[in-house]
C-alpha cells in the first residue's frame, strides 16, 4: 500500500494531466480530422444555393456522359472532354436550381402520373424514344421491359433511372407552363402600341456634337470616375479570370526536318506506282487516310489542283507541301458523275439489326419495284412499305453527292443509274427501292489516293527550342520588369490572353491547362518556369488578377473615362443653350447649322441622318412639346439636340388585327423565355464554381 500511496502522492498530478490531454484529444479528433473537420481536404467541386457537389461524384457523372459519348465517337478528343464537363456542371445547376423552383411552388410528378407516361394514351417523349422501332412506340417492348425489371436488377436499375427522367420532365413541362400562361399582352397596350406607330415626325435639329469641346479640356478625377462606375455596376460586371503574357518558342521544323520526311516518301515512291491494293497501302504508310470515293473536278481542294485533276489514271504527282505535310497525289480512277442527285426511296428494312427476314425483304422490295416502274402511286406504296422513321417529313425524297455518308451500293447507284431508273438496292439495313429523279451538273470525277507524310521537329530541333526558352526564363524569372526587358532587348513576339478558372486551351498555344492552372495559383508579377506544350515551349507572367463582380477602375479607366467627359461635355453645351426660344436661337448661340430629319419611327431609336438617338426620338414624340414649341437640350449619345417637330404623318401602315398582335407579341415574348429562363435563374442562385482545383 505505501508503494501504491507513494506513486499517488509523486505522480498525480501527472496523470492527471495526461488523462485530460487523452480527453481533449478524442474530443477534438473530430473537429481535425473528422468529416467535418477544418483539417480534412475540401472536395467540393461546387455549390449553388449551399448544396455542394462532391468531387468524387462530379467525377463520377462525367464517366457516365463520356461512356455514352464514346459509344457515338470512339475517339473522343480532349475538346469534347471539356465540352462533357461544362454539361455535366451545368446539368447539376439545372438540377438543383428547379428542384428548389419545384418545391417553392408545390410542383410534383406523382407516381400515378409518372406511370401513365409509359402506359397512357400519349407516351412520354423520353419513353418514346427509348422503345420506337422504326418511328414507332413499341408498347409490347415497354410492358416487356417494366415486367422483366422485376427478376432482372441491372434492368431494374435502369427503370428506375428511366422513371426519374420521366419525372424531372414532367416536372419541367409543368414548371414552363405555368411561366407561360403569365405572359399576357393587354389589349389596352396593344392599342396604344399600334397607336403609337401609326405616325411619323418631321423634325428640324440643332446638334451640337461632343467633339467641338476637346477631350484635353475637360478634367475628370479619380472620385468620378469610380462614382460612374459605382453607379452603373451592370455596366461593369465581369467574370473571374487571370491575364497572361507569354513568349512561345515554336519547335518548328528544320531543314534537316523537311530532308529526313521527304526520303521517307521517296522510299514508298516505287511501291505507291505499282500496288495493286492502294487503299490497304495508303492507310499503312500515309498521314492521310484513303477516301474510297469520288470527288468533282470542281470541288478539289488542295495545292497543285490544276496539275493532279489532270493526271492520266494510274499516274502520280508529286513531292509538293500541303501544309506541314509532304504528299505524292495518284489518280486512281475518273468518271463522269453528277455533283447532285435528287432520289426517292421506300427503306425496307431486314437483317439482325431489325425488320423481316432477308428473303422476304428482298422479295417484297422487288415487288415494290415492279409496282413503281407500272406507274403504282409512290406515296401510297411509302406510307404502307417503308420502314424510314422520317418518312412524314421527306416524304421519301433526297438528295444524294459524290462526297454524301451513305450506303455505298445505294450513293453508286444514285450517282451511276439513269434518270427515271428504279432499283432494289440491297445495303447492311435492308433494301432500298430507289428511283433516280434528277441528275444534275454532270461532269467529270475523280478518285485520287494521297500519301502524306507530316514535316515534324526533330529531337534536336525540340532540343534547341527548349535551350532557348529555358534560356529566356533564367534572365526574365526575377520579376515582371526583367521579363518584359529580356523580350524588348531579345526582340521576342509577346502575346496577350485572358484566361478562366476552368479554360483548357489558350489563344496562341492551345491545350494549355497547366498553364492556366499555373496563373490562378500565382501572384500578379510571377514568372513562371517553362511549359511545354506539344511543340510549344512557353515562358508567362502573370500580369493582372480580375475577382468575379464589379471591375476595379483600373480595367476599364478609359472607357469610364470617355463616358465622364462626354457627360461633363453635355452639361457645358446644355449650359451654353439654356433653354433656347427657338432653333434658330439655339444656333446661333452654338454657331451650328439648323438640320431637318425626315421619317422618325417612334417604334424605331435609328434616325437615318443622326444614327442610334432614342432619346431624341422619344422626345419627337413628347406631347408637351407637340409642333409648337422648341424641346428642351436633349442630351444625346453624339451630341447635345435641341429639336421641333415640323409635322406628324400618318405611317401608311395598315393597322393590324388586336388579337393578331397580342398573339405575335406573346409568342416572341414565350421564345424568349426559352432561352432567358435559366439565366435568370442562374444570376439569382447563389453559385460558387469552385471546380479549377481538381483540373
Amino acid at each position: 500500500m505505501s508503494v501504491i500511496q507513494k506513486i499517488r502522492d509523486k505522480y498525480a498530478v501527472t496523470i492527471i494531466v495526461v488523462i485530460c490531454v487523452a480527453i481533449a484529444s478524442f474530443l477534438l479528433q473530430d473537429a481535425f480530422f473528422g468529416k467535418n473537420s477544418f483539417m480534412r481536404r475540401n472536395t467540393t467541386a461546387g455549390k449553388v444555393n449551399g448544396v455542394e457537389l462532391d468531387q468524387a461524384e462530379y467525377m463520377r457523372r462525367i464517366q457516365i456522359a463520356e461512356n455514352n459519348m464514346r459509344s457515338q465517337y470512339p475517339n473522343m478528343d480532349d475538346q469534347m472532354r471539356e465540352s462533357i464537363r461544362e454539361r455535366v456542371w451545368e446539368e447539376f445547376l439545372t438540377e438543383q436550381i428547379m428542384g428548389e423552383q419545384y418545391k417553392k411552388l408545390g410542383i410534383e410528378a406523382t407516381d400515378a402520373e409518372v406511370v401513365d407516361q409509359f402506359y397512357g394514351k400519349t407516351v412520354n417523349p423520353i419513353v418514346a424514344q427509348q422503345f420506337s422501332r422504326n418511328g414507332v412506340v413499341d408498347r409490347d417492348a415497354i410492358r416487356n421491359a417494366l415486367s422483366q425489371g422485376n427478376s432482372n436488377p441491372n434492368l431494374r436499375e435502369s427503370i428506375y433511372e428511366l422513371q426519374g427522367m420521366v419525372a424531372k420532365y414532367q416536372q419541367q413541362l409543368k414548371y414552363v407552363t405555368l411561366i407561360r400562361q403569365g405572359i399576357y399582352y393587354p389589349k389596352w397596350l396593344a392599342k396604344q402600341d399600334q397607336a403609337d406607330n401609326s405616325q411619323i415626325a418631321n423634325i428640324s435639329y440643332v446638334s451640337v456634337p461632343y467633339a467641338t469641346i476637346s477631350d484635353s479640356a475637360v478634367k475628370v478625377t479619380t472620385a468620378e470616375l469610380q462614382r460612374f462606375i459605382d453607379e452603373h455596376k451592370k455596366l461593369f460586371e465581369v467574370e473571374e479570370s487571370r491575364r497572361v503574357e507569354f513568349v512561345s518558342f515554336d519547335a518548328i521544323p528544320s531543314g534537316a526536318d523537311s530532308t529526313a520526311a521527304i526520303q521517307q516518301i521517296v522510299a514508298l515512291k516505287q511501291e505507291l506506282d505499282t500496288t495493286k491494293e492502294i487503299a490497304g497501302f495508303i492507310n499503312r504508310n500515309s498521314d492521310i487516310k484513303y477516301y474510297d470515293g469520288y470527288v468533282s473536278k470542281n470541288m478539289v481542294n488542295v495545292p497543285q489542283k490544276d496539275s493532279i485533276v489532270n493526271l492520266p489514271v494510274g499516274s502520280t504527282f508529286g513531292p509538293y507541301y500541303d501544309g506541314n505535310l509532304i504528299v505524292y497525289a495518284k489518280m486512281v480512277d475518273r468518271k463522269n458523275l453528277p455533283d447532285s442527285v435528287k432520289v426517292r426511296q421506300i427503306v425496307i428494312a431486314s437483317g439482325p439489326q431489325g425488320g423481316i427476314p432477308d428473303s422476304i425483304a428482298k422479295k417484297r422490295a422487288d415487288s415494290i419495284a415492279v409496282a413503281l416502274r407500272g406507274g403504282a402511286n409512290f406515296q401510297e406504296l411509302l406510307a404502307k412499305y417503308s420502314d424510314d422513321p422520317d418518312k412524314e417529313n421527306n416524304h421519301g425524297e433526297g438528295y444524294i453527292t459524290p462526297t454524301a455518308q451513305a450506303f455505298p451500293e445505294f450513293k453508286e447507284f444514285a450517282l451511276e443509274g439513269a434518270n427515271g431508273e428504279i432499283k432494289a438496292v440491297k445495303t447492311a439495313v435492308g433494301y432500298f427501292v430507289t428511283q433516280i429523279l434528277e441528275q444534275k451538273n454532270i461532269g467529270p470525277a475523280i478518285k485520287v489516293a494521297y500519301l502524306g507524310k507530316s514535316v515534324d521537329a526533330s529531337k534536336e530541333t525540340n532540343n534547341t527550342m527548349f535551350a532557348a526558352a529555358s534560356d529566356f526564363a533564367s534572365k526574365a524569372h526575377s520579376s515582371a520588369n526583367d521579363f518584359q526587358n529580356t523580350i524588348q532587348k531579345e526582340k521576342l513576339n509577346k502575346r496577350i490572353a485572358d484566361v478562366r478558372p476552368m479554360d483548357f486551351s489558350v489563344a496562341g498555344i492551345g491545350q494549355a491547362r497547366e498553364l492556366v492552372r499555373w496563373a490562378y495559383e500565382s501572384k500578379t508579377g510571377s514568372v513562371s518556369n517553362v511549359f511545354t506544350f506539344d511543340d510549344k515551349y512557353v515562358v508567362a507572367v502573370l500580369t493582372n488578377v480580375t475577382e468575379a463582380g464589379t471591375a476595379p477602375l483600373s480595367a476599364v479607366r478609359p472607357q469610364v473615362e470617355a463616358e465622364v467627359k462626354k457627360h461633363k461635355k453635355a452639361e457645358q453645351i446644355i449650359a451654353k443653350l439654356k433653354s433656347p426660344a427657338s432653333l434658330e436661337a439655339a444656333a446661333s448661340s452654338t454657331n451650328q447649322p439648323v438640320l431637318k430629319a425626315e421619317n422618325v419611327n417612334f417604334a424605331s431609336p435609328f434616325v437615318a441622318s443622326l444614327n442610334f438617338e432614342p432619346r431624341v426620338v422619344g422626345a419627337s414624340f413628347n406631347k408637351n412639346w407637340g409642333t409648337a414649341k422648341v424641346s428642351s437640350p436633349i442630351e444625346g449619345n453624339a451630341g447635345v439636340f435641341v429639336i421641333k417637330v415640323d409635322n406628324f404623318q400618318p405611317s401608311g401602315q395598315q393597322p393590324q388585327d388586336i388579337a393578331t398582335v397580342q398573339a405575335a407579341y406573346e409568342q416572341n415574348m414565350r421564345l424568349m423565355l426559352d432561352q432567358q429562363l435559366m439565366p435568370a435563374l442562374k444570376k439569382l442562385s447563389d453559385v460558387k464554381d469552385t471546380r479549377s482545383k481538381f483540373f
